[in-house]
């Protein structure tokens, strides 16, 4: 024993900008460095702009240079980077990564954990064959399972088999100091119809988040709302298709694609509502940041969405295959400055009562502490 806090090796596809790459950042900035260490172990590389986030000069970040395909070189990469560093636990996330539990395993890490964040784009519901056999096929080797969505951790249940005593929910958490209204406490509101209202939304170009319907949503709006844009933070495989798009639909000139950008909270506080329109989703990150920076949200009736969104009270929910929901939702806030006012606080109380980032961190602690003291 050397005195040192606990060695945690998070393993991760890629940090790279995404929700789940920001919920471990945000992890590991806040973790009190005197309970515990950290290396990020990533299969593909990293993002050097995304890596600047990570606050903590001690946190060592390496590459396994994951070739394209079945690279089964990366495996005894693996295991001989986890015999030299010797972690405490090991902490694995998603598809991408849960079969390096047996290498761990194999590596003699006696304490491992596995996350799950959500569904790949080609299978949003978690329910593809070959990925439930993979899942299966890992739960031997892994002590414990954290959830970030009630969803999910029924998902794990009913379809991956693992047993409830071995699931810990734990919700994500929002940096209530970064995220924040733009507003203060008292404000006017201005309804005139001449007033520009923003819509934003913020994640990768990715199928599975829907960009176009919101595309087709925003077109039909605009039309009968001339004072609407649209501001599509984020980038990815679809950007270009997107982008023509729009400008088949005639709304080329008033949707922003910015694409992925470092300075989140600001944006937050130039939207006026906030829309993410995915066909699934575990806990979203952004939907959290968006209700703690005062803003309404209009998101799909999916995963963890209904965990979060209080229909009615903090945004409007609608059914992903129901374009009309998604117009009708939208123009509730665009129609209603005073309604995207009160629904933008409840949010903010919201996020502060249950989705705080020390409440996130506490969590994970004493699940780390309960796995070192079995």
């Amino acid at each position: 024993m050397t005195g040192r806090p606990p060695l945690i090796a998070h393993i991760i596809y890629r940090l790279d900008f995404g929700g789940l790459e920001n919920g471990l950042v945000n992890l590991v900035n806040r973790m009190p460095p005197e309970r515990y260490r950290h290396v990020i172990l990533c299969l593909a590389g990293s993002n050097p702009t995304f890596r600047k986030r990570i606050e903590r000069a001690d946190v060592e970040v390496l590459s396994l240079d994951k070739k394209p395909g079945k690279d089964l070189g990366m495996y005894l990469r693996a295991w001989r980077v986890l015999r030299r560093v010797r972690p405490d636990i090991v902490h694995t996330r998603n598809l991408g990564t849960v079969d390096l539990q047996w290498i761990a395993a194999t590596a003699g890490i006696a304490h491992r954990v596995h996350g799950e964040h959500g569904w790949e784009a080609t299978d949003p519901c978690g329910l593809a064959p070959r990925s439930l056999r993979i899942r299966r096929a890992c739960r031997p080797a892994i002590s414990r399972y954290i959830s970030v969505s009630r969803d999910i951790a029924h998902w794990l249940e009913e379809h991956v088999g693992v047993p409830p005593a071995r699931i810990d929910q734990v919700y994500n958490g929002v940096d209530l100091a970064k995220f924040h209204p733009a507003y203060p406490a008292e404000v006017r509101v201005d309804s005139n119809d001449a007033d520009v209202v923003t819509l934003g939304t913020i994640g990768r170009l990715d199928p599975v988040k829907n960009h176009v319907a919101l595309l087709q949503a925003f077109a039909a709006l605009r039309v009968r709302r001339p004072n609407l844009r649209l501001t599509i933070v984020g980038d990815g495989q679809l950007r270009g298709e997107l982008e023509s798009q729009a400008a088949a639909l005639g709304i080329g000139d008033d949707v922003m694609f910015i694409g992925a950008h470092n300075r989140v909270p600001e944006l937050m506080r130039h939207f006026d509502v906030f829309v993410l329109p995915s066909i699934n989703e575990g806990i979203s990150n952004t939907i959290l940041e968006a209700m703690a920076s005062g803003l309404p949200v209009v998101a799909g009736r999916v995963g963890g969405n209904p965990e979060i969104v209080v229909d009615g009270v903090t945004g409007r929910l609608y059914e992903p295959s129901d374009s009309a929901g998604l117009e009708q939702a939208l123009l509730s806030y665009v129609a209603d400055p005073i309604l995207r006012l009160a629904h933008g606080r409840a949010g903010r109380q919201r996020v502060v009562q249950n989705f705080s980032l020390d409440s996130m961190v506490d969590r994970y602690v004493t699940i780390y502490d309960e796995l070192l003291a079995t």
